[in-house]
């Protein structure tokens, strides 16, 4: 139910790491943590301590509060529980993929992954000053920052799954769900490992001001002070800035974008915004393309796109993605990998891994593109191939003996009889 009342405003939002900083609406005071049960209503008793303890138990996973009948609430003991479990990992990956299949959430996934881990300063050494991945995203301070406008809504998604798999810490599920969308879109396997430790208050919060604005008057330089500091490189700054193939922007948020598009009136998600591509839920090479282009007033180039293809250096990357998708995938899956480690801290300090078992038989991924603008592709049900399988291996055929050149014209005649009446069926 909640993800029905959501799926509208978070499917549209943009994953954009780079939104601007200067134009967004203010965000209401009212959008911070989850709703409080209840029991921790201002009615209840000695309100207070309820309070203080809940915040305790729900905005940090590092801190476990355990309570004994009869003790009182200042006596309360707290348990550090400093990395996630691997199993609720797993379990909490495929509630994520429940969850993309329902909202087309999957940009502002992404989005909310790199804006934990991309406040990360490399000059200093200090844990958790240094910023990053360590799930301070989740507290009021930061979520308020201009560039994390409408993030609120990523986190009252995933908080379900959090509360569910309360041994997963947010530093690890942040990640998670930006990975996990990436490759539910059709994008490359990320190279993940987890076991980050969560800050355990607002107090550890980074300044304002580290992530990268999407229309700065130098926009090479802006993208280069900001990426260098988190320790990135040119070829980094655009293989990532290949992400935009995913999400749309809206004006009322971002300042950046049109009302509405062709490509945006009917959703999914509420109608409207403008996106970088044409299917803005498949993740492809499609967006260096159309940056090169630049053919179609409805499609969106920020100042910060149009300099891939200027800078020169930017400019080596930007042409060998356009023209060979399989590179920029590879580039891109190491340095998403690269960016979700940022300043963490991990439990242990090898990391976690939650990889597929390679025996295990993986059932067809779900694929965001579908649902994406365009013409779904109609495919032939497995009944229906079994069957003209048969009717191949009748006349004589199989995978290693071809049918004799008399039978070939009849076979094609009869799969394509067959592929039209599956065709009139299915309509």
């Amino acid at each position: 139910m909640m993800a029905e009342r959501l799926s509208s405003s978070v499917a549209s939002s943009s994953c954009c790491c780079l939104l601007p900083t200067s134009k967004r609406a203010a965000m209401p005071s009212s959008a911070t943590l989850p709703p409080l049960p209840h029991r921790f209503s201002s009615s209840s008793s000695r309100p207070s301590h309820r309070l203080a303890s809940y915040l305790l138990t729900s905005s940090s996973s590092s801190l476990r509060l355990l309570r004994r009948p009869g003790i009182h609430p200042r006596r309360t003991m707290l348990v550090l529980c400093a990395s996630s479990d691997p199993a609720q990992l797993r379990s909490a990956r495929e509630d994520i993929k429940e969850l993309l299949k329902t909202t087309f959430c999957h940009p502002i996934l992404v989005r909310l992954g790199w804006h934990d881990a991309g406040t990360y300063d490399k000059n200093v050494v200090e844990w958790p000053k240094c910023g990053g991945a360590n799930g301070s995203l989740r507290f009021e301070i930061e979520l308020n920052h201009a560039a994390n406008a409408g993030l609120v809504n990523a986190l009252k998604l995933i908080q379900p799954i959090k509360d569910k798999y309360s041994s997963v810490t947010y530093a690890d599920l942040f990640q998670l769900a930006s990975a996990t969308a990436i490759e539910e879109a059709g994008g490359p396997q990320i190279p993940m490992r987890y076991g980050r430790v969560d800050v355990s208050g607002p107090e550890q919060c980074p300044d304002e001001g580290r992530l990268p604005d999407a229309g700065p008057s130098s926009p090479a330089d802006h993208l280069r002070d900001v990426f260098y500091r988190m320790g990135l490189d040119d070829k980094e700054i655009v293989a990532l800035s290949g992400a935009h193939t995913l999400g749309r922007a809206r004006p009322e948020r971002s300042g950046w974008g049109k009302p509405e598009t062709r490509y945006t009136k009917d959703g999914p998600g509420a109608p409207g915004g403008q996106s970088w591509t044409v299917q803005w839920l498949k993740f492809d090479n499609s967006y260096f393309k159309d940056i090169m282009e630049r053919k179609d007033e409805e499609l969106l180039v920020l100042p910060t796109d149009a300099v891939l293809l200027e800078d020169p250096s930017f400019k080596i990357y930007a042409t060998k993605y356009t023209m060979d998708q399989d590179a920029f995938f590879k580039d891109y899956a190491e340095a998403h990998g690269k960016l979700s480690n940022l300043g963490a801290k991990f439990d242990p300090p090898e990391g976690i891994s939650i990889e597929y078992d390679s025996k295990t038989v993986a059932a067809e991924p779900f694929v965001a593109a579908k649902y994406s603008y365009g013409e779904r592709k109609k495919e032939l049900s497995d009944a229906m191939k079994q069957k003209i399988r048969a009717e191949y291996e009748a006349l004589g055929g199989s995978p290693d003996t071809p049918l004799k050149s008399n039978y070939f014209l009849n076979i094609m005649i009869l799969i394509a009889g067959l592929a039209f009446l599956t065709s009139l069926v299915m309509n």
